[in-house]
């Protein structure tokens, strides 16, 4: 799921000037504007920002991988170059102790310092900000994205920012007159966009800047023991506010888009308007919305509620977490175990599509079928999953959610149980030939134990049920030892509900579910059989008559 250069030739890829209708490129017709209105022929800008007080979560692998989309999009569209940097916040103090992390206690002592001068809890690096950021580079380059990592607390020390932030004592007081209004009585006593670093303690400071003097590059301000100090702005001696922060490095680094979280929409605002008090627009951005757990609580870092990506990552393959982050983005999403099955197989179809849609374009001539194929192509979530090329085999001939069925009934624990089925179903299928198909394979055994065979719950049918499986049990005779379709035997389940009057059919699907599988949904049943063998599911008909009669 890299993010290569999906249009080396440096033209746009779109035919006749239309856009794809997929959500990246309506973000990346705003950054074009937005690049053409301050002019200049530099690089695109697009920056991901990342707060390391906590482990490195699910979110923010979707902040960059959402960016990265949009980043994909606006080189199809514009042929423009552009640049990703993934901002870490480590010279922001430790706030509070995370939940989830080793030795709380030594970590208690440091609240109030910047996350590069806090000592590692895990013991493995310089600090707890190093480590943190470790974890994210991982994960990141892990996925193959194409990034810049960038450290504020090397910024502010290395003089990178030095600039903007003599420019931010220029306009102090603008500064202060948008971002007093919004604080309590308390906090606009002493808030400054100005936190200067201790020089004995090491503390970020948060107090009230008694003087600013912009020709100097410094801040007079006095202690809490009554000592008064003046601290140069530049150097890493002192560093920004959180907003002001924002602002200072959109205009510092000239960033033209950033996304963010629904929480913080205020935040946004306020810094857009200091951004242009600094003397630049602020950039061009997408709101999302939240990830929630299963009690639709707002997942967060330093709780460690909600889905790790190394835990997704154990259930089912990288595309379908790409797949999840890639649906709608503006629309609170529910982050929990339950939602990997259809995150996979909603992918599954979507590669399908795409690596049709592409095998046409690469055979067929231009024409207009040509560019609505490529417009299709363009707007499916597989193109953006895959860099702008579907590889061979990228999919799989059988769903995730049928794997999940075939494990549960034949209490499958090992691969080679699972292969034993699939290659009666299909001789021509391997784990060679079909490595995505071999990758569900395996996540799905283990999805099956942890989650489906805790869960599942057998009923006895009813007399209607009762009849229409033994129904099905005989009909199904008809093909044992034949070679039969999925769709052949999905019809003839059909006719066997319509022949037992379920009203409404879909009761007696339900039926075949829960008796059979001990589970309230399954798959489309004709194929399921296919794949399990006629032979098996007569046996697992027969078994279930058998309870039922002994009840």
């Amino acid at each position: 799921m890299s993010d290569q250069n999906v249009n080396p030739a440096g033209h746009s890829l779109l035919p006749n000037g239309a856009v794809p209708k997929a959500w990246p490129f309506q973000e990346a017709q705003k950054i074009a504007d937005h690049v053409a209105n301050r002019g200049g022929d530099r690089p695109a800008l697009f920056e991901t920002g990342y707060g390391p007080s906590g482990l490195p979560h699910i979110g923010t692998f979707g902040e960059v991988a959402r960016t990265s989309w949009v980043r994909q999009a606006y080189t199809a569209l514009t042929g423009n170059p552009s640049h990703l940097l993934a901002f870490s916040d480590d010279m922001d103090a430790l706030r509070k102790v995370p939940d989830n992390v080793p030795n709380r206690e030594m970590l208690a002592e440091y609240i109030g310092k910047p996350l590069t001068r806090v000592p590692d809890p895990f013991g493995t690096h310089d600090s707890f900000a190093a480590h943190n950021n470790a974890r994210l580079r991982s994960f990141l380059d892990g996925f193959g994205f194409d990034y810049e990592f960038a450290s504020s607390t090397e910024y502010y020390t290395s003089g990178r920012f030095d600039a903007a932030l003599k420019r931010v004592l220029e306009v102090h007081d603008e500064i202060c007159a948008v971002i007093l209004p919004t604080l309590g009585e308390e906090r606009r006593a002493t808030y400054s966009p100005v936190l200067p670093i201790h020089p004995k303690t090491g503390n970020v400071m948060q107090v009230h800047i008694d003087k600013v003097d912009p020709a100097a590059g410094t801040v007079f301000w006095t202690d809490e023991n009554g000592e008064r100090f003046e601290t140069p702005v530049t150097g890493g001696a002192a560093k920004m506010q959180w907003k002001a922060d924002w602002a200072m490095r959109w205009y510092a680094l000239g960033v033209d888009y950033e996304m963010s979280g629904k929480d913080l929409i205020d935040s946004v605002r306020l810094s857009g308007r200091i951004c242009r008090i600094l003397g630049s627009a602020p950039p061009a951005g997408l709101t999302y919305e939240l990830f929630l757990d299963e009690h639709g609580q707002k997942i967060s870092k330093s709780k460690g509620n909600g889905l790790s990506v190394e835990e997704w990552l154990r259930y089912a393959p990288p595309e379908s977490l790409g797949q999840y982050m890639f649906n709608q983005p503006q629309r609170a999403k529910r982050l929990f175990f339950d939602v990997i099955p259809k995150a996979a197989d909603e992918y599954l179809s979507h590669v399908d599509k795409a690596s049709a849609l592409q095998k046409n374009i690469a055979e067929g001539s231009e024409s207009e079928t040509q560019d609505a194929d490529r417009l299709a192509l363009y707007a499916n979530p597989a193109w953006f999953l895959h860099a702008g090329h579907i590889p061979d085999h990228a999919g799989s001939p059988l769903s995730f959610g049928m794997l999940l069925n075939l494990a549960s009934v034949a209490n499958a624990e090992t691969p080679d149980v699972m292969w034993g089925f699939i290659k009666r179903y299909d001789a021509n299928v391997s784990p060679e030939t079909h490595p995505m198909l071999a990758t569900l394979v395996e996540r799905a055994i283990v999805f099956y134990a942890d989650f489906v065979r805790p869960a599942k719950s057998y009923r006895l049918p009813n007399e209607q049920e009762h009849a229409a499986l033994a129904d099905l049990a005989e009909a199904l005779k008809v093909y044992e030892g034949e070679e039969v379709s999925a769709d052949v035997l999905q019809n003839l389940v059909f006719e066997v509900g319509k022949r037992h009057a379920f009203e409404p059919l879909r009761s007696w699907f339900t039926c075949l579910y829960e008796v059979l599988l001990g589970q309230s949904e399954g798959p489309r049943f004709g194929g399921f059989i296919a794949l399990y063998g006629v032979r098996g599911t007569i046996a697992l008909i027969e078994a279930a008559l058998v309870r039922s009669a002994e009840a």
